[in-house]
């Protein structure tokens, strides 16, 4: 049995023309594909990775801003 959202979901997907019913689905193939390739974040891997990238910075691991300007310039 379908739910609320997906009648009215269904609903207004036949009231589109093809062009526009073939967007859609392109749109939710890639939401999909987003799901499956970054999958969520643990917060204790979140907390982990600021305090590497905090470790990394306090042992003067990075570059300024003009830098990477610079460095960008070279690309």
């Amino acid at each position: 049995m379908a739910t609320i959202l997906e009648s009215e979901m269904l609903n207004y997907f036949t009231q589109l023309d093809d062009a526009e019913k073939t967007s859609v689905v392109k749109m939710l193939k890639a939401f999909i594909k987003g799901k499956k390739e970054n999958p969520k974040q643990s917060l204790e891997q979140y907390n982990s990775e600021l305090l590497s990238a905090e470790n990394e910075f306090k042992n003067g691991n990075y570059i300024s801003h003009d830098e990477l300007l610079n460095e960008i310039k070279s690309w």
